[in-house]
C-alpha cells in the first residue's frame, strides 16, 4: 500500500514536515509495510522557502534583515537552479521569448521569516507600527544576476503597510510636505504627500504565491478583514483604510497605473503587500496552492497513492476554496482515491472523512504539546481502520 501523506502545519504546535512525519508514524503502526509519499505543503507561510527549496535541492541561505517592529531577524531564503524548477512551475514564470540557462536561479523567500506575526509577541502585535521593510531586504539581497525570477510567499504576515516597507528597500522613497522622508508605516501614513525613487533596473520578476482574494481597501478589505487578527484596533479600521486608499492613488499615479490596480482580487494580501510590489515592481500574482501543488508534482504522487491523508491545524470552508489540504482533497477525489483529513478543529460540519486529532476533553494548551502524539494515534487508529 503506498500512502500519500500530505500536511500543512499545525499552527502554534508543529510544522509541516513534523505533522507528516507524525501521521507516517501512525500508518506505519498499522501498516509496517507501507509505503509513505511525505509531502509537506506551505500556505505562502512559515516554511515556504525552506520547504520549496529543500524540495528541489537548492541551497538556503540566511541574513539578518528588519522584523516586523525593526528588531533585527534571522531571515532565511533559498536560491533553486532553474534546472530544478519543476516543468510545470517554469513554464508559469519564464518568458517564452527569454528562455532561461541552466546556470540561473530561481529565488524562493518567504515574508514570514522577515515580517511575519510570529516573529512579534502577542502583547505587542500592532501594525499601525509595523514594517515591510525586512521583506524589501530580502528582495533586495536575492536581485543578483543570476536570478531570473523571485518566487514570494505572502502568508502569516505581521504588517498592513501596503508593502510600502518593502519598497523603501529597493529604491522608492516616501517624503511629508516639507520634503522630509517618512518612514512609510500606518501610523505615518497621514504625513506623505510625495513619492520619488524606483526599482533598479536588475529587479528580478516577482511572482507572488497568493490564495487570498480581497481586494486592498473597502470592507473586504486588508484592514478590516486581516486588521485586527494582527492587532489592529476595530475603532483604527476605518482610518487605516483610507489612508490606505489615499496611499494607493497616489503610488498609481506616481506610477502612471490604472486606478482600478487597489480593485484587483488579491490585492489587500498580506496587509496590501500585494498591491505594493504589483504597483511598485510589477509583480505578478499567482494561485498559491497551484503553484506549491505542482513544484512538489502532488497530481503525479496523487496518481500513484493507494490512500491520501492530509491536514492542518483548523480545517474549515476556506480550506476547500482551493488552499493547501482542501486543494489535496478535491485533487484526490478528482483521482478517485479514498482521502481523509486530520485536524486540530473542523470548522465545518463532520463526515466520515474528517477526523479531529483532539479528544473532546483536552485543554488547548494540553492539546498543543501533544500534537504530533495526537496526529500519529489518530491516524494509527481512526483513518486506517475505516479503509
Amino acid at each position: 500500500m503506498r500512502v500519500l501523506i500530505a500536511f500543512d502545519k499545525f499552527k502554534h504546535a508543529l510544522d509541516a514536515p513534523g505533522a507528516c512525519a507524525a501521521a507516517a508514524r501512525g500508518v506505519r503502526a498499522r501498516y509496517p509495510k507501507a509505503i509513505c509519499d511525505e509531502c509537506p505543503l506551505s500556505d505562502g507561510g512559515e516554511g515556504f522557502a525552506n520547504l520549496l527549496t529543500r524540495a528541489s535541492h537548492g541551497l538556503l541561505f540566511t541574513r539578518l534583515v528588519a522584523g516586523p517592529l525593526g528588531n533585527v531577524v534571522r531571515a532565511s531564503y533559498g536560491l533553486v537552479s532553474v534546472a530544478s524548477v519543476p516543468p510545470r512551475v517554469r513554464a508559469r514564470i519564464e518568458p517564452p521569448a527569454s528562455p532561461w540557462r541552466d546556470s540561473d536561479h530561481v529565488a524562493v523567500v518567504e515574508m514570514a521569516a522577515a515580517s511575519g506575526l510570529a516573529l512579534v509577541p502577542a502583547g505587542d502585535r500592532d501594525p499601525l507600527r509595523s514594517s515591510s521593510a525586512g521583506t524589501g531586504e530580502l528582495l533586495r539581497a536575492v536581485a543578483r544576476p543570476d536570478v531570473v525570477a523571485i518566487l514570494l510567499g505572502v502568508g502569516g504576515s505581521a504588517t498592513s503597510d501596503l508593502g510600502l516597507g518593502a519598497l523603501t528597500e529597493v529604491g522608492y522613497k516616501f517624503h511629508d510636505a516639507a520634503g522630509g522622508r517618512v518612514i512609510p508605516l500606518p501610523q505615518n501614513w497621514s504625513r506623505i504627500t510625495r513619492i520619488t525613487g524606483s526599482a533598479p533596473p536588475q529587479m528580478p520578476p516577482v511572482f507572488i504565491a497568493c490564495d487570498v482574494v480581497n481586494p486592498l481597501c473597502g470592507p473586504n478589505g486588508a484592514a478590516a478583514v486581516y486588521g485586527p487578527q494582527k492587532g489592529l484596533a476595530l475603532a483604527a479600521v476605518p482610518r487605516v483604510d483610507a489612508e490606505a486608499a489615499r496611499l494607493a492613488r497616489m503610488v498609481c499615479e506616481y506610477r502612471q497605473l490604472h486606478p482600478d490596480l487597489p480593485k484587483k482580487p488579491g490585492a489587500g494580501a498580506a496587509g496590501g503587500i500585494a498591491f505594493g510590489l504589483m504597483a511598485g515592481l510589477g509583480a505578478q500574482l499567482l494561485p498559491g496552492a497551484e503553484l506549491v501543488g505542482d513544484w512538489f508534482e502532488l497530481a503525479q504522487r496523487i496518481q500513484a497513492a493507494d490512500v491520501v491523508l492530509t491536514g492542518e491545524g483548523s480545517f474549515d470552508g476556506s480550506s476547500l476554496a482551493g488552499k493547501g489540504p482542501g486543494a489535496v482533497v478535491v485533487a484526490g477525489r478528482a483521482a478517485g482515491k479514498p482521502v481523509h483529513v486530520f485536524a486540530g478543529r473542523f470548522g465545518l460540519p463532520q463526515t466520515a472523512w474528517m477526523h479531529p486529532v483532539t479528544p473532546a476533553n483536552l485543554s488547548l494548551d494540553e492539546a498543543l504539546s501533544r500534537t504530533a502524539q495526537l496526529i500519529e494515534r489518530a491516524v494509527a487508529e481512526t483513518c486506517l481502520s475505516a479503509m
